[in-house]
């Protein structure tokens, strides 16, 4: 006479004809071999995994990203690049041309000048960051694949780094930094306009972050040394842009790194919030002590070629 033990079994909790003589060691429901999973001590279901899961704090590196974080998880710098070349055909579509871009409204209204900016056109100082000149040089749109390039090289490894959310601050404020820069010590009348600075503040941050994990900074100290000679060597870049850019993109990412463990969040953004706070005063300091006493011109609007 033969029996059938199978009835004599409870179903899984979540396939109720699977009959099973396993039990979740922690929850001592019924499960099938389908829905556990091996935990430090015998076998959970799926559910208290999850469950656990959401208790446990992700492991999280200096500058507080999550380890697990990869450049296959990139978003900002994706994003960063697209929006740089729709702004850039937005410009080419508006003038007619892609080396006379600087000719199109939005390039007109979003360039940097500092006397504009002293007059009330703030959004200038965010929006100039955004722009490229399509024939930098006489070499055609050299001028956003450098910085794309740049920006891709640079910006993957520091946005894994980071985060997402730090890595955009650090950007930003690079960006603000460098337009300080130039608010401060550039010709009231020029123009600038480019990512560089932002770029600039990523060179920053990245060598902070290497400094910090205790690599081999020579390779990072030997490409922004090239970088600066270029600034300097070459003609009609805005070497103030760069070095605000740096200055601040390396103090944020300082902040943000060599923040103490505990109460790592709100360190940061203390730091981070007197960064801004500390750039906005010296705008406000520099747009009050400014010239105001000569206009900019179309045509010198139209002839500057700094990035």
């Amino acid at each position: 006479m033969s029996v059938n033990r199978q009835q004599d079994l409870p179903a899984c909790v979540r396939h109720p004809d699977r009959p099973t003589g396993l039990r979740c060691v922690r929850c001592e429901r019924p499960a099938c071999p389908d829905c556990l999973r091996e935990a430090s001590v015998g076998y959970q279901c799926v559910d208290c995994v999850a469950e656990g899961n959401k208790s446990v704090r992700p492991a999280r590196n200096t500058g507080g990203a999550r380890t697990r974080s990869s450049a296959r998880s990139l978003v900002v710098v994706p994003v960063l690049i697209g929006l740089n070349v729709l702004i850039f055909a937005i410009t080419a579509v508006q003038a007619g041309s892609i080396t006379q871009n600087q000719r199109s409204e939005l390039f007109v209204q979003g360039t940097l000048i500092p006397s504009t900016v002293a007059a009330g056109d703030f959004w200038r100082l965010l929006t100039s960051g955004f722009l490229h000149f399509g024939n930098y040089g006489g070499y055609g749109p050299v001028h956003l694949v450098f910085n794309m390039f740049a920006l891709y090289v640079i910006g993957r490894d520091l946005e894994v780094a980071l985060g997402k959310v730090r890595f955009l601050v650090v950007y930003l404020l690079a960006l603000l930094g460098g337009s300080t820069a130039v608010m401060l010590f550039g010709d009231p009348l020029g123009s600038v306009a480019g990512a560089s600075g932002a770029i600039y503040g990523l060179f920053g941050g990245i060598a902070v972050v290497v400094f910090r994990a205790k690599l081999n900074p020579t390779p990072v100290l030997m490409l922004l040394g090239v970088n600066i000679f270029l600034s300097v060597a070459l003609p009609g870049i805005s070497l103030l842009g760069h070095l605000g850019g740096l200055v601040v993109g390396a103090l944020a990412t300082a902040a943000l790194v060599y923040a103490p463990r505990q109460n790592l969040v709100r360190f940061q953004t203390i730091a981070v919030a007197a960064i801004a706070v500390l750039i906005v005063a010296m705008l406000v300091t520099s747009a009050a002590t400014m010239d105001m006493s000569c206009e900019v011109t179309s045509s010198e609007l139209l002839s500057c070629f700094q990035t």
